[in-house]
């Protein structure tokens, strides 16, 4: 039986750790969402944001912007906040409503500000190694790597997926620890054979149990990113958890694993963004 990667505790470490930090040296970290339309998910994941943030001692400000925003609009808010020395982070939550530019935006922030990691000067900085702010889920991902002492130096890893927001990243994140890394994706012709090879697999696609248990090894470390719904309406993932556990060494439970790491690494961002903003080290 594997041993269950539990994010959720993970995530509550990390968020107490940071809240000492915050008392500790007299921080006061702003971060500032832009919700643009009325998606309800969206809705949701900015109120979680909203608690961490004032369970770590970070000062919140959300700015509703309606679906029928122009990206002039959305543009000149980014601006503004760009030029607001209170703000530290800046984070415009998506998906933003069809007809508006997301990538256009994401430029738009100061790459100082950019506590989501998807300017594309963060980006350069995350493929040549130098410091700036990693994207928050593959940044999670690599935290639990780290908490459970999962060596990645010379495994084989795999990739479902290559978002800009999770799947790209985290490819990079993963040979950056010297991982040898293949991603995978729609077009890929036979995911079974890349998986059956694979030490460590990270699933990031929005399909549900695609990963099934004679598609991995023995063994095998995954990271289950989907957020899906099954017949039930309860929450679940890429992989077909209890069969795949059977043979997993470690594997992340969905809700509870990656999710709440996503939102600790963006706290963590945002104190960051604040101490280099501030000199403060």
């Amino acid at each position: 039986m594997s041993v269950l990667i539990n994010g959720k505790e993970l995530a509550k470490e990390i968020r107490l750790e940071l809240k000492e930090k915050v008392e500790k040296e007299n921080l006061s970290p702003m971060l500032a969402v832009i919700l643009c339309g009325d998606d309800a998910a969206s809705k949701v994941y900015v109120r979680n944001k909203s608690k961490a943030c004032d369970e770590v001692g970070i000062k919140f400000k959300e700015y509703l912007l309606p679906s029928e925003t122009k990206q002039e609009e959305l543009l000149s808010l980014i601006d503004k906040l760009n030029n607001d020395s209170e703000v530290d982070g800046i984070l415009l939550q998506s998906p933003i409503p069809k007809g508006l530019n997301i990538e256009e935006a994401f430029a738009r922030i100061s790459p100082e500000k950019d506590v989501d990691g998807f300017n594309p000067y963060n980006v350069g900085k995350l493929v040549i190694g130098e410091d700036g702010f990693i994207p928050c889920t593959p940044y999670g991902i690599m935290k639990m790597f780290e908490k459970y002492n999962i060596d990645l130096h010379g495994k084989k890893a795999v990739v479902i997926g290559r978002s800009n927001i999770v799947g790209k990243p985290t490819a990079q994140c993963l040979l950056s620890k010297n991982a040898t890394v293949t991603i995978c994706h729609s077009k890929t012709k036979d995911l079974k054979e890349e998986l059956k090879e694979a030490d460590v697999i990270v699933a990031a696609v929005g399909v549900r149990a695609l990963v099934k248990a004679d598609m991995v090894k023995d063994g095998v470390v995954v990271i289950d990113v989907g957020m899906n719904r099954n017949d039930e309406g309860k929450l679940c993932g890429d992989v077909d958890f209890e069969e795949v556990s059977k043979k997993a060494s470690y594997i992340t439970p969905v809700p509870g694993g990656v999710g709440p790491m996503t939102i600790a690494m963006l706290m963590n961002n945002v104190v960051k963004a604040h101490i280099q903003r501030n000199h403060k080290r």
